[in-house]
């Protein structure tokens, strides 16, 4: 079982990392074994901590990428800094609100979790904020859908 968990978490870091690496495909595949709701939680945590790390590699290289010179370029455009400035004041000092965006995004998927990340960086949300909301979310979605399939195994099987 510990391989399973292991090998579920680094596949999901790397999933969260690239996205033509589906997390999706993968619990089709491990979630096919037998084990109950106990292990389909435990592996949908599995999954979303290894999300969670892949995506704070996203956040941190919005953050430190926000000071290169051509993002600056960009920034100094009217229109890009509006939207810049409306995004901020709508998420600094408002961690709820923050929160329950990125929350959408890690258990829903829309708008994407990636895109997110990086916009989160950006914005530079709080970690306190970002992590454990992406960590939460994330659980969450994969939890449900090692469920999912493991109920079907269970109808077939």
């Amino acid at each position: 079982m510990i391989w399973l968990w292991l090998g579920t978490a680094v596949f999901s870091l790397a999933s969260a990392l690239l996205p033509f690496l589906p997390m999706e495909a993968y619990i089709l595949g491990a979630g096919a074994t037998n084990g109950g709701t106990a292990k389909e939680i435990s592996l949908g945590i599995a999954a979303g901590i290894g999300a969670t790390c892949g995506k704070i590699i996203w956040y941190e290289l919005a953050l430190h990428g926000s000071q290169l010179a051509w993002v600056q370029k960009k920034m100094s455009k009217p229109k890009v800094a509006a939207a810049y400035e409306r995004w901020t004041a709508r998420m600094q000092g408002r961690p709820w609100y923050a929160a329950a965006i990125m929350f959408v995004a890690a258990s829903v998927g829309l708008p994407p979790l990636l895109a997110m990340a990086a916009v989160a960086g950006f914005l530079k949300m709080p970690m306190w904020v970002f992590i454990p909301t992406v960590l939460v979310g994330r659980s969450i979605r994969f939890a449900l859908l090692f469920m999912g399939v493991g109920g079907v195994h269970g109808l077939i099987g």
